[in-house]
């Protein structure tokens, strides 16, 4: 019989146990072990049953139990120093306020930063992500928290998360979506001084609209604002916007960013107006899902009576872009005729010329679709600084997105590189020491062994009940008991499986890696895992694949795909694999977080030189998979055929043999007493923890984003105040104006004695430009120097820009005189050009207006010396 409604029933707490309220209403227990461990000696079993979940765990624990647990003195002491360390970790300076003490006013850190995302991964009691987007902003918010940053989270609330996955008897992934009860989870209602719900309202075309709740989650120190659209007051439709994550029509996500960009930044106001938080100076977008708070914000300085122009110059000046795709499919396109709708005359942002809004998403560059609304283009637009995840995304991004800065070269394009972390606290097992490191062989190597068994139990614990699930009978499953070796080399492989990620790049050649699982000597296990989009049928086909490979009798105690990869599997994953393997098509992966998580448990890396891999790798910490990605010419089954060999190559004759590799540990009794251990492998583990482990941290991440970003931002957002955003606006207004009549007219050099010139050198260049009305204090006049290839093209990424200098006033012509020296500094052939680029003081770089003028046609051409 099912009941016709659900509600929720909270405990009361004897008094002494209050504080466990406390406790679980606060992520931080997801990080923090001492809290864990309290709630797990609460209840064992409940916890067990909970899932780690500690609102789950008192919501079922019983009344008599809470009795006992009142008068037990041992367990109030535990629960007393675990609230005073709760309450000191909130509120005692750290490194952040440390920072502003020391540096001041000047310092230039911002009072605040909002932080928009469509996904949060904070723990597996709060399924609000899908993937390596979503654990990579629960992870800023976590170490923002660790390093007291004052960040304020912002996403939605989707009532039935992602989904669940599970597999059909023939492998075939099958989606199920439960519903999710804020009330359930550790989660408050942001209400107002009455008591009354906040509630940020859309305004939808034909006299709509879309209200929200807003909850608040407590990660540490930082709060996390999630909006809600399941409120009584909308109508059917407004009320499953914030249904499931990535779901529903093109308008349904349209809707869904809308409140998120929007509804998000009212949110914030509405929490900064209730709590008395600073409000934000700095507003950093997490992909272009939330792009769309530039305009709010360009909506409430409208309202306040300043220009659109001189708005968005405020706007921009205090906004930072991530992205996170290196594939332009990755980028979310709305058909521009559904924006206007929703932008229009009765739609949402009252005061906003909708055409301005449209224009701001437009692919007005060649090869743009002018039908499409761009969210990432949008966000670029919108946002004065921009970032990819790790250094060779930020090369793609910077190839990839050329086409708004036109005239530069794409190594010039502004979109700098923050190569993500991974938060140690929440990722690093609870039995690695602080420093583990310093263990000897010994005790590292059985340090590892513990956490490979307990990967196995977990494991079989998991397979179990998919296969029950896949419908099986427990009469049948016996053989699971045998299913991987806790002394095998384990290799991991979990992650989102679109096509580019190659989940099946290992079974290209399957009677070759069966032998590899196989091998009597040298045997291989791996745990697979992994989710595929719900409409992506060609993902499903590829787990389908490597499922019916897995379920053969002949290799299932050797492989195994696990369904419903989450956080609590990875949890247990990644301390528990020797190896990690991560084979996507290079360049494609934009950071590809994973192995770092492993690396912090001391596994190593097995990988294609993609994302953070590409600049951090050193034979140290495990291996590089050699790639075809500079073959142009080769077919997709070419190249997987090649970088499949590459990969089974790597693993018979340099992985696992180092594996079983083994021989008395130093310090072994002479008897020969002991284990024998694999010591070159063991000091490839001990480099992974020593020198790439604090690279990959998040600390380190969130410091970047401060000291590089946020301080940059939060100085540029206090420039421009009123007077200030309306001169820059003038002042671009103009420069665009009269950006036509600007050009580079003459050049010549002198000091050269023909084309032959000697390292330590100089030339002189002298330059007459064009500037119609613009000063030369509005533009920079440059040369630009360096080596060049057969077709006299400059290298860019290893060119040099040197400002030339004005010589007296115009000519009679209105010409400018320009004049510098060039240092010769290198050998081999080299070559200038000249060119013009705006310069004001409010500019962020020389690129950010997308203007450069260089030598007009009949302009005497540059020198190429050899």
């Amino acid at each position: 019989m099912k009941a016709i409604r659900r509600f929720s029933v909270r405990p009361v707490f004897p008094e002494p146990l209050r504080p466990l309220g406390e406790l679980a209403r606060n992520f931080r227990w997801s990080w923090h072990p001492a809290t864990r461990e309290l709630f797990r000696s609460a209840d064992p079993a409940g916890w067990e049953a909970a899932g780690g979940d500690p609102v789950r765990l008192l919501g079922a624990v019983s009344a008599r139990r809470l009795e006992e647990l009142a008068g037990d003195g041992e367990f109030l002491r535990r629960l007393d120093e675990a609230a005073r360390d709760l309450r000191a970790y909130v509120d005692a300076p750290r490194w952040y306020q440390d920072v502003r003490e020391e540096r001041g006013e000047a310092g230039g850190l911002p009072a605040a930063v909002a932080y928009f995302s469509p996904e949060f991964g904070i723990a597996e009691a709060l399924p609000q992500y899908s993937g390596g987007l979503g654990i990579l902003a629960g992870d800023h918010l976590k170490a923002a928290s660790d390093l007291g940053v004052p960040l304020i989270g912002v996403g939605l609330l989707y009532r039935r998360g992602y989904f669940r996955q599970s597999l059909s008897r023939d492998g075939w992934q099958l989606e199920h979506y439960p519903l999710l009860d804020p009330d359930e989870m550790p989660l408050e209602m942001l209400r107002e001084h009455d008591g009354s719900p906040v509630q940020p309202v859309l305004t939808l075309p034909g006299g709509r609209s879309l209200r929200a709740h807003v909850w608040l989650a407590r990660v540490g120190r930082v709060p996390l604002l999630l909006l809600d659209s399941d409120v009584e007051e909308n109508a059917g439709g407004e009320r499953e916007v914030t249904d499931r994550l990535y779901g529903g029509s093109s308008e349904h996500r349209l809707l869904q960013e809308m409140l998120l960009g929007v509804g998000g930044v009212r949110a914030v106001r509405a929490y900064c107006r209730l709590t008395g938080h600073p409000e934000p100076e700095v507003f950093h977008t997490n992909e272009g899902h939330a792009g769309f708070l530039g305009l709010e914000r360009v909506r409430e300085l409208t309202a306040a009576g300043r220009g659109f122009d001189a708005a968005l110059e405020t706007v921009r000046a205090g906004t930072l872009f991530t992205t996170h795709t290196p594939v332009p499919a990755g980028i979310d396109r709305f058909d521009r005729e559904l924006v206007a709708r929703h932008f229009g005359a009765d739609g949402e942002l009252p005061g906003v010329d909708g055409e301005e809004v449209l224009r701001l998403g437009a692919e007005s560059y060649p090869g743009g679709d002018p039908t499409v609304f761009n969210m990432a283009v949008m966000g670029l637009r919108l946002a004065q600084r921009a970032n990819g995840v790790s250094t060779l995304h930020g090369a793609v991004s910077r190839e990839m997105f050329a086409g708004l800065w036109p005239g530069f070269d794409p190594a010039e394009v502004p979109v700098a590189s923050v190569t993500n972390g991974v938060h140690a606290p929440t990722w690093v097992a609870d039995d690695v020491p602080p420093d583990p490191a310093r263990l000897d062989d010994a005790a590292l190597w059985r340090l590892r062994r513990v956490l490979r068994e307990r990967l196995v139990r977990d494991v079989r614990a998991r397979l179990y009940a998919s296969w029950r699930q896949r419908g099986a009978a427990h009469a049948e499953l016996g053989w699971i008991d045998e299913v991987l070796d806790p002394d095998v080399l384990t290799v991991g492989f979990a992650r989102r499986v679109p096509s580019y990620k190659r989940l099946t790049l290992m079974l290209h050649d399957r009677e070759r890696f069966t032998r590899l699982l196989l091998d009597p000597e040298r045997p291989v296990q791996l745990v697979v895992a992994g989710k595929a989009h719900p409409a992506d049928d060609g993902g499903k086909r590829l787990i389908q694949e490597l499922v019916r490979y897995a379920d053969d009798p002949a290799v299932r105690h050797r492989i195994v795909f696990l369904p419903d990869h989450g956080m609590g599997m990875a949890q247990q994953l990644y301390p528990g694999c020797d190896v990690w393997l991560n084979n996507p098509l290079r360049p494609l992966e934009a950071c590809g977080t994973s192995g770092m998580k492993a690396a912090l448990n001391g596994g190593l890396n097995l990988s294609v030189r993609d994302g953070w891999w590409d600049e951090w790798y050193e034979p140290d910490f495990g291996w590089a998979v050699p790639t075809a990605d500079g073959e142009a010419a080769l077919d997709p089954e070419r190249r997987d055929a090649i970088e499949a060999g590459a990969l089974y190559e790597l693993l018979e004759r340099h992985v696992a043999p180092r594996f079983y590799d083994r021989a008395p540990a130093p310090g072994a009794p002479a008897d020969g007493g002991g284990e024998p251990v694999p010591g070159r492998w063991i000091e490839m583990v001990r480099q992974t923890l020593d020198r790439l482990g604090p690279r990959v941290h998040a600390d380190r991440m969130v410091r970047e984003y401060v000291e590089r970003l946020y301080v940059p931002a939060a100085r540029a957002h206090r420039a421009l105040d009123a007077v200030a955003a309306e001169e820059s606006a003038a002042w671009k207004a103009r420069v665009r104006a009269e950006w036509p009549r600007v050009a580079v007219d003459h050049v010549e050099q002198a000091g050269a004695d023909g084309d032959a010139l000697e390292l330590g050198g100089a030339l002189t260049l002298r330059v007459r430009v064009t500037l119609g009305a613009l000063r030369p204090d509005e533009v920079e006049v440059q040369a630009v120097a360096g080596r060049v290839d057969e077709a006299d093209a400059l290298a860019w990424q290893d060119s040099v820009r040197v400002p030339l200098k004005p010589v007296g006033g115009p000519d009679l012509d209105g010409r400018w005189a320009y004049e510098g020296p060039l240092a010769l500094d290198r050998t081999g052939p080299y070559g200038y050009t000249v060119r013009i680029v705006p310069a004001h003081r409010l500019l962020s770089g020389a690129a950010e207006l997308g203007l450069v003028a260089g030598p007009s046609a009949d302009a005497t051409p540059p020198g190429r010396p050899d």
